[in-house]
């Protein structure tokens, strides 16, 4: 599984761009968005997702 951006929700703040091991975050279009094949929910990196936990608007970086 991967993790999803809600683009209602996104401030487009960038915080979660920066916070990718993985570089799977980029800003298209008006909001940020997660390429999904890139995806690895940070496993082996961390032990939470860094988007989910930088992001300053609850649940706007969720499951996908």
């Amino acid at each position: 599984m991967a993790f999803k951006i809600i683009a209602s929700q996104c401030t487009q703040c960038g915080a979660c761009e920066f916070e990718c091991p993985s570089g799977a975050i980029k800003f298209k279009g008006e909001s940020y968005v997660v390429e999904l094949q890139k995806c690895t929910e940070c496993e082996g990196a961390f032990d939470t997702q860094q988007c989910a936990s930088v992001c300053p608007v609850p649940k706007t970086c969720v499951p996908a």
